[in-house]
């Protein structure tokens, strides 16, 4: 793990820490001296991740959909901890069948005719719900704080439009925005809200498109620099946010995509 102090004497709290980008984003904020407290609701590998990371770092339950346990929990950060000035919203789910491992149509999670209602709120509750949620569990502690940052994770799906799922689309198109807001909204406060905008990284959520060759080959023809992201690429970008390096940064979009939404 590499080391740094970019993060130092920060606390920071990571959503969806279990696996993938949330996981990595938590290994690097820890590198660079942050306290993390990783949040999932897969608690063997949430636990597997903060035994890893060591010291400065604890593992908490969260449903990211229940505005109850978002109380509970920054009510109890902040009394360990003194301070809460990080938040990302990194959990999320793609509206994809969990039991397929293997992709089989160009559009994951169906077309829109075909898309149930239960699945759209589903997919808004988890990925746009659960992002307000967590930023308006966080906005009076940061506020104690003196100010702090929060870095909802996006997509390019926020941005344009695929053959991916509409819901999907919906509802990173809704944190893009709801960030913007909250941004204007809390700048009086010192309080900074970014959304960041993957493109097609190797994590599990996308591990069943990539599994199939001629999905993964359509995608990477659309990468101008020729390979999948990878979750540090991704937490990277949020540990730039997170910082003080960013401090006259806020409501604005960190694409990452290698280049596709550029073509």
């Amino acid at each position: 793990m590499d080391t740094g102090t970019r993060l130092s004497g920060k606390v920071a709290i990571v959503t969806g820490g279990a696996s993938g980008i949330g996981a990595e984003t938590a290994r690097v904020f820890a590198g660079q001296g942050a306290t993390v407290v990783v949040c999932d609701l897969n608690d063997a590998l949430g636990q597997a991740v903060v035994a890893e990371l060591g010291g400065g770092a604890e593992y908490r339950s969260l449903q990211v959909t229940d505005e109850g346990q978002w109380a509970d929990l920054v009510r109890e950060v902040e009394a360990a901890h003194g301070k809460i000035d990080i938040l990302t919203n990194i959990a999320g789910i793609s509206g994809r069948d969990p039991e397929q491992n293997i992709q089989t149509t160009l559009t994951a999670g169906g077309l829109l005719e075909d898309q149930t209602l239960e699945k759209w709120n589903q997919i808004m509750e988890v990925n746009a719900t659960g992002t307000f949620l967590g930023t308006k569990a966080i906005i009076a502690p940061m506020r104690r704080a003196g100010g702090g940052s929060v870095v909802n994770i996006s997509s390019i799906c926020g941005i344009v439009g695929s053959f991916a799922n509409a819901a999907y689309h919906a509802s990173k198109g809704a944190v893009r925005i709801f960030s913007k807001a909250a941004a204007v909204q809390y700048a009086p406060d010192k309080i900074r809200v970014n959304s960041i905008h993957p493109g097609f990284v190797d994590t599990p959520m996308t591990q069943p498109g990539h599994s199939n060759p001629e999905i993964a080959q359509i995608r990477m023809d659309a990468t101008p620099l020729g390979r999948f992201g990878t979750p540090r690429d991704i937490a990277m970008g949020c540990t730039y946010l997170a910082s003080d390096e960013a401090a006259w940064i806020t409501g604005s979009e960190l694409v990452i995509d290698g280049g596709m939404t550029a073509a």
